[in-house]
């Protein structure tokens, strides 16, 4: 199957509207802790959605774990850990900073380590600038951390002009530094989930010598990833469980078990459709697919987290000039996503 990066595209934006919208069933959760609702849907991205996904579309799952290298299966695993962890500081973000301004600085780090840590690690940095397809998908990732810049700019003047009482209406536990160096870290650390993509390579190729389809090859190294990062998340929901003695949340008929329930899990498969498109998306970017992808992916997941921030009105009461620069970076960001695909397309 010939990549096609504009179909990529389309891949990415489905997933980037997945990634900006999975948090808003959380917030209809009533009476739960943190912990307890993140690990409840956290299962159905990590383990559940996962391991059913992988099984109907790789055939003979197993036998590519048992053909492939011992690295490529440790590598994924180890770095999906890491991608957990910011995984987890990312769901904090969220609380502390809302939708627009926690999603906004998390993912401009994270668009920047991911698309060139990958490369680099690979001693491929050089050779995708050395021409003129790799000089457009460079000059995509430009834009792309333009429009962040953007973002971020709009959500600081946001932080300025409002007071606290009412960045409160709409964000409980509102902490702009706290937040901020969450997201930071959130950022850095959730970058390593490309670098898994690039570690699992060689499972992808072995799953499409298995019989899967192009698009759905990457799901081999994506439960190793996944499922890493479930590790991570788990332990620490756990332990904050355990510490804050909140696992009477699981029975509590005090709280509306059913919607609860119901909402974790809607959260938890809508978060995995980021994973599984994003894997579909990046099979269509040829030569370029990690490096291009990730920041198309960030991109739409910071366009349609500000969407929705919009809609709930985390914009409320701010300047003219804020809102401007919150339109040009969401319109940087869209118009990155094109060039990078034009970049990937002249390579192919």
């Amino acid at each position: 199957m010939t990549p096609n990066p504009f179909l990529g595209v389309l891949f990415h934006a489905i997933g980037g509207f997945a990634a900006g919208s999975f948090y808003i069933p959380f917030k209809r959760v009533r009476g739960w802790a943190w912990e307890t609702y993140w690990l409840t849907g956290g299962l159905f991205i990590w383990v559940i959605c996962p391991v059913i996904v992988a099984l109907v579309t790789v055939p003979n799952l197993m036998g590519v774990y048992r053909e492939a290298a011992w690295a490529a299966l440790v590598w994924p695993f180890l770095l999906g850990m890491g991608w957990g962890i910011g995984h987890l500081t990312f769901g904090l973000s969220l609380r502390y900073l809302g939708m627009s301004l926690g999603m906004g600085l998390s993912l401009g780090f994270c668009t920047f380590f991911g698309a060139v840590i990958p490369p680099l690690v690979g001693g491929e940095l050089v050779t995708i600038f050395g021409d003129l397809p790799g000089l457009v998908s460079l000059g995509g990732l430009g834009i792309c951390l333009a429009g962040i810049v953007f973002c971020s700019w709009a959500g600081a003047l946001k932080e300025r002009e409002l007071p606290d009482e009412v960045k409160r209406e709409t964000i409980q536990e509102f902490n702009f530094f706290k937040g901020v160096w969450v997201a930071f870290f959130a950022g850095v650390m959730s970058a390593c989930f490309a670098i898994g993509v690039g570690q699992g390579a060689s499972l992808k190729t072995l799953a499409g010598q298995h019989g899967a389809e192009t698009v759905y090859a990457n799901n081999a190294p994506l439960l190793l990833i996944l499922s890493g990062g479930g590790v991570a998340n788990v332990l620490w929901c756990l332990a904050l469980i355990v510490r804050n003695r909140n696992g009477a949340n699981f029975i509590d008929r005090q709280t509306p078990l059913p919607g609860n329930y119901l909402f974790c899990t809607l959260a938890g498969v809508i978060a995995y459709a980021e994973f599984f498109f994003f894997g579909m998306g990046e099979s269509q970017m040829g030569d370029f697919s990690v490096f291009a992808s990730w920041p198309i992916h960030m991109a739409f997941i910071i366009v349609f987290s500000n969407m929705w921030g919009i809609i709930f009105r985390e914009w409320k009461g701010t300047s003219a000039q804020t809102r401007m620069l919150l339109v040009i970076g969401l319109l940087a960001l869209v118009g990155s996503t094109l060039v990078s695909a034009y970049g990937s397309s002249l390579k192919g």
